[in-house]
């Protein structure tokens, strides 16, 4: 077994356990592995090894690596970095879903890219700081934000995504994502999913009613010196 194969299959177990442990079935649960900086054979790799959900969170590298990778079998390409309204068309040509939308504006760019194009997943961003320049629609401007984004035709919500703040306990920052994700379903019922928990949290974020988890080094072994 190669070391990613023993990586993988270790976090498997992981996320598992912490499933059982929340009362959970680990097969509702979706893996997606972050492989930020490294080279597009990686992600070749995992695919021969069953992995079907790959993340990535800068449009560039977003880009060229879905192109050097090529067409795959059911592979799904996450974006899940800050996304700039001129980038919208790029990230729109690859995605499956978009993790980060959290702004109006935002909205209506990867709208407008997906004409003639099948619906695209989006998860709402939600900033769980008290600083206004992270990533994320602050909580109270969330249902507006979810109404928006449900409105624009080529757009489909799914859920919420956040990142616990450092000077927080993971599991108090995801028990506050879960309420979030409760108001977002009393605009859009079925927006059901929650992107949380990361290498060192994800635990926590089951334990929280995540459903998908973006899980990076713990899986793809320490990255690259970015390029």
């Amino acid at each position: 077994m190669s070391d990613l194969a023993e990586r993988l299959a270790e976090v498997d177990a992981r996320i598992a356990d912490a499933a059982r442990a929340a009362g959970r079935d680990p097969r509702a649960l979706t893996r997606i592995v972050v492989t930020k900086f490294h080279p597009a054979s990686i992600v070749d790799e995992l695919y021969a090894l069953g992995v079907r959900d790959v993340g990535e969170n800068r449009q560039q590298e977003f880009t060229e690596k879905a192109r050097e990778v090529g067409a795959l079998d059911g592979l799904a390409w996450h974006f899940i970095g800050q996304a700039q309204t001129n980038k919208a068309r790029a990230i729109r040509a690859v995605a499956s879903v978009v993790h980060s939308v959290d702004r109006a504006r935002l909205a209506d760019s990867l709208d407008a890219a997906g004409e003639g194009m099948p619906p695209l997943d989006v998860l709402l961003q939600i900033n769980l700081t008290d600083d206004p320049g992270r990533g994320g629609v602050a909580p109270d401007g969330l249902e507006q934000l979810a109404a928006h984004a449900a409105g624009r035709p080529t757009l489909r919500v799914r859920g919420v995504m956040a990142v616990a703040p450092l000077d927080e306990s993971p599991a108090a920052a995801f028990e506050r994502l879960a309420a979030c994700s409760a108001r977002v379903r009393t605009v859009v019922p079925e927006a059901t999913w929650i992107s949380a928990g990361m290498t060192a949290d994800f635990a926590e974020a089951i334990a929280a009613g995540a459903t998908h988890l973006r899980i990076g080094s713990a899986i793809t072994g320490p990255r690259p010196t970015p390029r």
